[in-house]
């Protein structure tokens, strides 16, 4: 009996205590049309350095039209309770079964991925509550949720939620984001158009249509028909039918200043807060943009671009970075970004384009770098105590083994898999030194290099100064490698050329210089520390090589894009196999600046680096070293010159050994001959 008494008190109290609470937290509850008020919206703005140029003011005006429920397409409504909220019209608030499925997933994945929150409390939470993660919050989330289910029926809470969830592009509601992304009404809206908005509510502002992530945002489209198909609202034929139908979006121009750095940066902001935050708490993010920089480049983008069309090249995209800092100071990642696609009418990102003006070729294209990427072979090379007076023999040479001797023997038949680069003018000289080998951008002295250098140490290096696409085995690339045979982005390259400008030292590349909450308060501010990735007297035997005018002469002539009257500038150029990529990279202490030119789909182009690129970069450095003032690079330390021939160090056991020598016979033979 007493046993019974304790037992009855203890669980009186526990009664009374969670009445208690839940009347506590129940009086939070607001009226019905309490959900449909404008909440207050203190908007993060976006500026260049100086604080002065509103490049974009994210979540600036709310876009919302009530609806009610008989108002919204039923495709509409089922794409959001199939993904949302399957069981919502069956559990009271709270979906025991959705909570454990989603424990189970997350622990299959072995991370987070799955939420297991229903309609009810995604409404309290987004209406009342904030997004940080407690146990109180979540109590309360909990508590309002069922009382919400007791005072409402399902199709009230279901409008509610339709009415309130964001869709991004400051649309809010079901209604505002049908006009926004469609033109329509959201009783007009398609099945894929449906299943499109629904994709939108899981991340509105990662997956938006007029973002970077469209081909994830059309992969979760896809997902929320397979859903509508799995709860039995539509059939397999009719998602089939859906997913093949083109979604076209209408165009918004919200006032936008640099669009492609500007998403660049929204990116990053996403890593960092919850959307709800960066609505509502007055962020003022002062950006690393130079706007002075900045319009001089998507001005002389734009003209080169127009210039390039003579040559089928129809895009481009440019970066300028201080080496120092690691800063952006400018940035454009397409000709155009208001453009409509060419060639194909009817494509959409992803999809195969001469030119996807949404599409950031500075940030997410990888492309190969031609030449460009020498100059990581040199420096490994120089790393082992060669100097840029070495003589390299720029012979015709085989460079595979086992392809000996059938090369020589008959020039239109060659095996399979051998490998025997020309130079970009078909020409070979003989012996040269290294400096003017890389100078004048000569192939065949640049494979011996890479051999020399080593293939995994050359790539280890480049990975060090910030290369972060070459991560297949050193076998997969080969030789080749040197002449770009492997991918990589502009703003790796570009910032990997900066290890040369600051004599040795990486620093990542950066894009705020600092972020303040509205009361001036800072949050974050960049203070990256630079690391030694080169030792200094490389990085001046490099800069001393590419800023030598009279070195590269003899194959770019004195007065090329590449030459600035009175700045000692140096500079690189890349041309990939079939002109389908063209690159121009170059630096003083104080700018880096990289540009790529070309088509999206890797058409090819008729022309080269020096042509569609240099021209522009030659612009943009011009603006660069005008405000910044180029500096001086430092004389490389004068050693003892030694004469030193590259084949010469060569062990006959080496398997290049044969060819390399049998290339090189002739001309000695020759120059015995004439002696």
């Amino acid at each position: 009996m007493r046993a019974l008494k304790i037992f009855l008190g203890i669980f009186l109290f526990v009664f009374l205590a969670a009445l208690s609470l839940f009347v506590y937290y129940a009086k939070d509850l607001p009226r019905p049309e309490d959900f449909t008020e404008r909440a207050l919206i203190l908007p993060t703005k976006i500026y260049d350095r100086t604080g002065e140029v509103l490049l974009y003011q994210l979540f600036d005006e709310e876009k919302r039209t009530i609806v009610s429920l008989d108002q919204v397409s039923e495709d509409l409504i089922h794409a959001v309770i199939a993904t949302e909220d399957a069981r919502f019209y069956e559990h009271f608030g709270i979906d025991y079964q959705g909570i454990l499925r989603s424990v189970w997933k997350n622990l299959k994945e072995g991370q987070p991925i799955y939420g297991g929150s229903t309609i009810s409390q995604q409404l309290i939470r987004s209406s009342l509550l904030n997004l940080e993660k407690t146990a109180v919050r979540k109590t309360r989330e909990i508590i309002l949720a069922l009382e919400l289910e007791r005072r409402y029926s399902k199709d009230e809470i279901l409008e509610f939620y339709l009415n309130q969830i964001p869709f991004g592009s400051n649309a809010y509601g079901v209604e505002a984001a049908a006009q926004t992304f469609f033109d329509k009404t959201a009783a007009d809206v398609s099945l894929p158009e449906a299943a499109l908005l629904a994709s939108l509510i899981q991340s509105p502002s990662y997956l938006s249509p007029y973002g970077e992530h469209t081909d994830e945002l059309l992969e979760r489209k896809n997902y929320v028909l397979d859903r509508m198909v799995s709860q039995g609202f539509i059939s397999k034929k009719e998602a089939s039918e859906a997913k093949k139908q083109e979604i076209k979006f209408e165009e918004v121009r919200h006032p936008i200043e640099s669009p492609h750095f500007v998403l660049y940066v929204k990116d990053y902001l996403d890593s960092l807060y919850s959307e709800e935050y960066l609505r509502t708490r007055g962020l003022n993010v002062y950006t690393t943009l130079d706007w002075q920089l900045q319009q001089t480049a998507e001005e002389a983008v734009k003209n080169g671009v127009l210039n390039n069309k003579a040559y089928n090249a129809h895009n481009m995209g440019l970066v300028a970075i201080n080496p120092n800092t690691g800063e952006i100071l400018a940035m454009v990642g397409s000709a155009d970004w208001w453009a409509e696609e060419s060639s194909p009418k009817d494509c959409v990102p992803g999809a195969s384009c001469l030119f996807e003006p949404k599409f950031n070729i500075v940030t997410r294209g990888e492309r190969q770098p031609g030449s460009a990427f020498k100059p990581f072979a040199y420096a490994a090379l120089f790393q082992k105590d060669l100097t840029p007076e070495t003589i390299v023999w720029d012979v015709r040479t085989e460079f595979n083994p086992n392809c000996s001797g059938v090369y020589f023997e008959s020039k239109d038949k060659y095996g399979e898999n051998c490998y025997h680069p020309s130079n970009y003018d078909r020409r070979f000289r003989g012996a040269i030194s290294l400096k003017d080998a890389l100078a004048q951008s000569i192939n065949v002295p640049a494979v011996k290099v890479l051999y020399f250098a080593g293939l995994k140490e050359t790539i280890n290096l480049a990975k060090s100064f910030g290369i972060t696409t070459l991560n297949q085995p050193p076998s997969y690339y080969g030789l080749p490698l040197v002449l770009g045979g492997g991918e990589v982005k502009l703003i790796d390259m570009t910032s990997a050329y900066g290890v040369f400008a600051s004599r040795g030292f990486k620093i990542p590349p950066s894009n705020v210089l600092r972020i303040e909450d509205e009361s001036g308060n800072i949050l974050e501010e960049n203070k990256k520390t630079p690391k030694r990735v080169l030792k200094s007297e490389i990085a001046d035997i490099i800069n001393d090589i590419l800023s030598d005018n009279d070195a590269r002469t003899p194959v770019f002539g004195p007065k090329s894009s590449l030459y600035i009257p009175g700045q000692k500038v140096a500079v690189k150029t890349g041309t990939t196999q079939e002109y389908k990529d063209a690159w121009t990279i170059g630096y003083a202490p104080s700018v880096v600046i990289g540009v790529w030119a070309g088509n999206n789909d890797g058409t090819s182009t008729l022309g080269p680096g020096a042509t569609l690129a240099a021209p522009v970069w030659s612009q943009v450095m011009k603006k660069a070293l005008e405000l910044y003032g180029a500096g001086g690079f430092v004389n490389p330390e004068a050693g003892e010159v030694k004469e030193v021939v590259l084949e010469d160090l060569m062990s006959e056991d080496d398997p290049q050994y044969d060819n390399w020598q049998k290339a090189v016979q002739p001309l000695l033979e020759e120059k015995e001959e004439n002696d």
